[in-house]
């Protein structure tokens, strides 16, 4: 068993990602056609007295603003495979409603999920090599009856990745572990996740990673294989070997999963940190993004490099502030006796 000092029981801070927020990730460069499609979406949300039709008090709050960036309407128009604006709109009208009615904004809190997590059954952890967050699956640890609370908790931490995601990554990385004789989920259950996904946090996946699928299972997921979108199946994985395949880097990677980080869960070390982590880090996109006019369509990537840059320059600081060793003066006696070395002759 590995010395207590060694196990790891928080999760680690978003990687410093080196940016320039002049060169933008290609998902931001578009082409003419592209941009005019971008351009008619992101008028219709910005006119003037428009209001979410068919719900009471349709005008949209400050959180669905936000929401609401260059980034996230470019992820409904690729949705839609750059077909039209109005489709785009429609999607989008459609989540805002959704995340409305599911609670994101009032009902799926901390506390509510906390129930759900006190034996790690689902644990944020590390980034992959792309800098995408990881979501561990862990379903032998379930502890709880089948109800909408596991659902609501699952998009409870989709909406913390989103949080603790660097400038240009938009994707997170799913990791499924059936060790232990893991609890399926039901197939109704499965569906509703997967709908969940699919219709209101498009372009969110960046790889699926299954380990240990017994033959049962196998089974299951061909069962749900027709409802998986056509687009994501090619990044669903089986039994990969992530640091053989260059997927994450050792230190990132649990070890059971076989990677170093002897991550260990303990629910009062781990929920507490992390709810904190998250919370910094969305006051700190909201200061930004008032910063940039508080309004629909902001970059997620301004605000991320303004933060990435704002740490960097701390670190800077804090480097320049450190006090220095004192040096004593080199004598010829210390050069003679090879305790200091004569200067170069290039340097005289």
């Amino acid at each position: 068993m590995a010395p207590a000092e060694d196990k790891v029981y928080v999760s680690p801070p978003p990687p410093r990602i080196s940016v320039d927020p002049a060169v933008l990730p290609p998902q931001l460069k578009l082409t003419e056609s592209q941009q005019k499609l971008y351009d008619e979406v992101l008028e219709h949300f910005t006119k003037e007295g428009y209001e979410l039709p068919e719900v009471e008090n349709g005008a949209l709050t400050e959180e669905e603003k936000f929401w609401l960036s260059c980034e996230c309407l470019l992820r409904f128009i690729r949705a839609v495979k750059w077909a039209s604006a109005q489709a785009a709109i429609k999607r989008l009208e459609g989540t805002l409603k959704w995340r409305r009615e599911y609670g994101l904004y009032d009902l799926i809190t901390a506390s509510y999920v906390e129930p759900e997590a006190v034996t790690g059954k689902m644990v944020l952890w590390g980034y992959d090599v792309d800098n995408r967050p990881a979501l561990y699956l862990r379903p032998s640890k379930q502890n709880t009856e089948e109800s909408i609370r596991q659902v609501h908790y699952v998009v409870w931490a989709l909406e913390r990745l989103t949080e603790l995601m660097g400038p240009g990554v938009e994707t997170l990385a799913l990791m499924v572990n059936f060790a232990d004789r893991a609890k399926n989920p039901s197939l109704g259950q499965s569906r509703a996740v997967l709908n969940i996904l699919q219709t209101h946090y498009p372009e969110r996946l960046g790889r699926a990673l299954v380990v240990n699928v017994p033959f049962l299972l196998n089974a299951f997921f061909k069962m749900i294989t027709p409802f998986i979108d056509p687009l994501t199946r090619p990044k669903l994985r089986f039994n990969p070997d992530c640091i053989a395949e260059g997927l994450f880097t050792p230190d990132q990677l649990i070890s059971e999963w076989n990677g170093t980080a002897n991550f260990e869960y303990e629910h009062e070390k781990y929920w507490g940190a992390l709810v904190r982590m998250s919370a910094e880090r969305r006051e700190r996109l909201w200061e930004k993004w008032r910063e940039h006019g508080a309004k629909v369509g902001v970059r997620e990537w301004d605000l991320k490099c303004d933060i990435a840059l704002q740490d960097m320059a701390k670190l800077a600081g804090e480097a320049a502030a450190a006090p220095v060793t004192e040096v004593k003066p080199e004598t010829e006696t210390d050069v003679a006796n090879g305790a200091a070395a004569p200067p170069a002759a290039d340097a005289l």
